[in-house]
């Protein structure tokens, strides 16, 4: 598509290369570059910069002085051809940076669908974002990070590269997060500790009580019982013996099994 199209505005600046469906909004004075796909109904703000190779999904919303798809800050970056791909139905607000991957690991950042970046909210490089997620202003995650569904990251926390956030969990205002974070957990401060489960978190999911009530059982083995996680682990998995591999627990238990960091105490 072409800067004549009537929802472009003519002070867009659109390499020929740019891939963008005939519904895309492009607002004054934004650039996007070479080899960056933009789906159906997505608006592009005012002096937005993406860069490629990038792919963008369906409706999503992008808004003035975000910095999409430039290049990762990783000293060891030597311009090779890297992505970001992001998903549909994504929110990204004023002066968020989210950055292509490197071929030191996966070459590609990735970012799901119904999240929210609130203004300088920052994904670094290599890192997984996955689905309806809240990045709430000046939250930033390093490389390397992988964030489950759900999570909501507090202002101004921080989170340590090759760190893994669990689905549900929550970081507060000011977290400064270096181990992984299991799944329900919600975690405060500098260095961040465990301060209970995202009860909040759980309610929104529709959780019945005998769920959560399980859920708080399997967090207490880690976190109240004074065992090794090891010995914790092995409790949780009498616990889910008779459960379905979808239920709650299952999650709980998985973020804990498959932390490289360790976890957050």
């Amino acid at each position: 598509m072409t800067s004549k199209q009537s929802n472009i505005h003519p002070t867009a600046i659109i390499d020929p290369k740019a891939q963008l469906d005939s519904s895309v909004a492009v607002g004054a004075y934004s650039i996007i570059g070479a080899n960056v796909e933009i789906g159906p109904n997505t608006r592009v703000g005012p002096h937005v910069v993406l860069q490629g190779p990038m792919s963008i999904g369906a409706s999503n919303t992008i808004y003035q002085f975000a910095s999409v798809g430039e290049a990762s800050q990783d000293k060891k970056y030597n311009g090779e051809p890297t992505r970001l791909e992001i998903g549909n139905n994504n929110t990204i607000r004023e002066c968020a940076t989210l950055q292509r991957g490197t071929v030191q690991d996966r070459g590609t950042t990735s970012v799901g669908d119904g999240n929210l970046f609130m203004a300088y909210t920052h994904v670094g490089h290599d890192s997984i974002v996955k689905n309806n997620c809240v990045f709430a202003n000046s939250a930033t995650i390093a490389g390397h990070v992988i964030i489950g569904n759900g999570v909501i990251l507090g202002g101004f926390s921080g989170i340590h590269q090759f760190c893994s956030v669990g689905d549900f969990a929550m970081s507060a205002m000011c977290s400064a997060v270096n181990m992984d974070i299991p799944a329900f957990v919600r975690v405060q401060g500098n260095m961040a500790s465990v301060q209970g489960m995202n009860m909040e978190g759980m309610k929104r999911q529709g959780y019945p009580k005998e769920t959560i009530q399980m859920l708080q059982k399997a967090y207490k083995l880690v976190y109240r019982e004074n065992l090794r996680l090891a010995e914790a682990i092995d409790q949780i998995k009498v616990l889910v013996d008779n459960l379905e591999s979808t239920h709650p627990v299952h999650l709980f238990l998985t973020s804990l099994q498959s932390s490289k960091r360790g976890i957050t105490r």
